[in-house]
């Protein structure tokens, strides 16, 4: 059985300053570009029947710097949609609703935790042929990646508020023996 290799893409101007950013389609940074071209290193010997990406030009951006070819984009693992929340940082959002919880509250006008753990299952659900074949990497961003790794291990999507996961990482989901694991995770490449 394959690994998933999760790559998250590289920083945005708004990954940099904390602002949540699913729909709006942002350009790498200078240090996102010089981080998504180290990631290459650590795919030197790699082989992926697959190479999935979020639709997002910052996903599909490291992929290519990152030197994989893309062989399908996927939306279901394109980020968290974070309706009127996009663009405003967690501190912001706090200021108004103290309480809120990305991974238990979702975003109004946005996605609710059960819309990510539906369409990362049914992401996972297609995954499961290609992984029989060998490794797939799956290219995609901070909070997707964390509920993906979430729901691979069996645990709902608010386990990803755990998992700290920097830009431009690489991390391998896997197995033990007969159970779903992670196996790396937040790696960096220098």
């Amino acid at each position: 059985m394959g690994d998933i290799v999760v790559v998250r893409h590289g920083q945005t101007e708004w990954s940099a300053t904390g602002r949540h950013t699913s729909r709006t389609d942002l350009d790498l940074t200078p240090e996102g570009e010089d981080r998504a071209r180290a990631l290459s290193r650590a795919f030197v010997t790699a082989a992926f029947v697959a190479v999935v990406s979020s639709p997002r030009k910052r996903a599909q951006r490291t992929a290519e710097l990152a030197g994989l070819t893309v062989t399908s984009v996927d939306a279901d693992v394109a980020e968290w949609d974070y309706g009127s929340y996009e663009g405003r940082t967690s501190a912001e959002i706090r200021a108004e609703r103290p309480d809120w919880d990305l991974w238990t509250d979702g975003c109004p006008d946005g996605e609710s935790p059960q819309h990510v753990t539906d369409r990362l299952d049914r992401f996972l659900a297609r995954l499961a042929p290609m992984l029989v074949l060998g490794d797939v990497a799956v290219v995609s961003h901070g909070h997707a990646s964390r509920a993906l790794a979430s729901r691979w291990i069996g645990e709902p999507v608010s386990f990803g508020a755990r998992l700290s996961l920097d830009t431009a990482t690489v991390s391998i989901l896997g197995h033990e023996h007969e159970h779903q694991s992670i196996r790396t995770w937040n790696s960096t490449v220098h």
